[in-house]
């Protein structure tokens, strides 16, 4: 396992645990994050649904505008110069705000025409609110689409980089500190033994020289040499 696979730490009882606890919260993170790109998929897959649905019912409004504003042109002349006189402000404003998911705008806005381009103005403000209501949904599916792959590739980073490398520092940590406990396993009883072959030469050492005082007093007359601690006797000196 190479330096880059894992994390530089230093191997310890400490570090394990705080390798722990991080491998946890990027467990965590990695699940937030996964149910945060699937939600966004699901609303990126309906939006993508609403807009083809407005895009063909826009073509069929359009259609109708268009055909409105060929009847009141032909009913009442050119209208757009009137139209333009009695406009004085829209009556529908654009407002923009955010949803709980990514950024999206309502946008809407007409002006108002005659009595004879009354439905003209009806087709072409419902075509305009659905144009701007595909542009909504156009810009949300843009910015969705955008932040589905920034979450993705965090979800993706985090599964295969940061998780790994946590993991294969905790099998780094282990393993050093299974080999310190080897190798201090090892010098225990190394030191175990050496006292034992100290205790068993000590007690030859012992019996050694025991056999010597034996070999000694016995040489001077058998047990003369022995003493009353030797012996267990102690004559009686007052009825000698």
């Amino acid at each position: 396992m190479s330096e880059k696979d894992r994390l530089s730490v230093f191997p310890s009882r400490m570090a394990l645990q705080q390798m722990k606890m991080r491998l946890k919260g990027a467990q965590k993170g990695h699940s937030l994050l996964k149910r945060k790109a699937d939600a966004l998929t699901l609303r990126f897959r309906q939006i993508l649904s609403k807009i083809i649905e407005t895009k063909n019912l826009v073509g069929e409004i359009m259609k109708e505008a268009a055909f409105s504003l060929a009847e009141a042109n032909f009913a009442a002349g050119d209208i757009s110069q009137n139209v333009l006189q009695t406009v004085e402000k829209a009556q529908i404003k654009v407002r923009m705000k955010k949803d709980n998911v990514v950024g999206a705008y309502e946008l809407t806005g007409l002006s108002r025409g005659g009595q004879q381009v009354s439905k003209c103005k009806e087709m072409f403000g419902k075509a305009v609110k659905l144009m701007v209501d595909l542009a909504t949904m156009q810009t949300s599916f843009i910015i969705l689409d955008e932040v589905i792959k920034i979450t993705n590739r965090r979800v993706n980073a985090i599964e295969h980089v940061i998780i790994p490398r946590i993991q294969n520092t905790l099998k780094y940590i282990t393993t050093e500190l299974d080999e310190r406990e080897r190798e201090e396993f090892y010098r225990l009883k190394k030191i175990q033994e050496k006292k034992k072959k100290a205790k068993a030469i000590a007690e030859i050492e012992a019996k050694l020289r025991l056999a010597a005082r034996e070999a000694e007093g016995g040489g001077r007359g058998g047990d003369a040499s022995k003493t009353i601690f030797d012996t267990g006797e102690d004559d009686d000196l007052l009825f000698k």
